[in-house]
């Protein structure tokens, strides 16, 4: 991962507190991480605990310094992983929704995508979740499956986020199948 530079959106599900083991996986191997938050995930963990982990701003804003954050942070990437991946991420990502500076960041950026659903098990059955994640792979994206287990709502089956170490292997085996820069 040394001296790619990735993007990673953090939503609001409790599997948010996992992404900053990632992150802070990610900068140890020399990657550089901008970390994007839905409002929902800073209220689960805060900014500044990405912001002392990657040394850069986390953007949550639409509009912000930048004239236009959402084409800047994703024209500078290599890679972008959402995680978690809440069923309303995925929602707009299959629907090319964009109302806020993660789902923007989508939308603009064109490179490897790679999203790790975390949902309630119900959720997760949904049709119209699966419909989402089948438009997804069709669209190109690399969905890690969540796991099965506990889960925070006292539910089990599947719906666990999958391990920052899983995450970080999938986003590794990327990474050396792109160009150098």
């Amino acid at each position: 991962m040394n001296g790619r530079e990735l993007i990673v959106g953090v939503t609001g599900g409790i599997a948010a507190y996992k992404t900053a083991v990632l992150v802070s996986r990610l900068v140890q191997s020399g990657a550089g991480v901008s970390v994007v938050m839905t409002r929902a995930a800073t209220r689960l963990v805060g900014p500044k605990t990405f912001e002392a982990l990657t040394g850069r701003p986390v953007g949550v804003k639409t509009f912000g310094p930048l004239p236009h954050p959402h084409i800047e942070l994703a024209d500078k990437a290599d890679l972008m992983c959402v995680a978690p991946a809440t069923a309303n991420i995925l929602a707009k990502a299959a629907c090319g929704l964009a109302d806020d500076l993660l789902s923007t960041v989508l939308l603009s950026f064109d490179g490897p995508l790679v999203m790790a659903p975390a949902m309630n098990t119900k959720m997760w059955a949904k049709p119209s979740v699966q419909r989402n994640v089948a438009q997804l792979r069709a669209d190109g994206v690399t969905l890690i499956e969540p796991e099965e287990g506990y889960l925070s709502c006292g539910a089990r089956g599947p719906g666990r986020m999958a391990s920052p170490e899983t995450i970080y292997d999938v986003l590794t085996g990327l990474a050396a199948k792109l160009p150098d820069r």
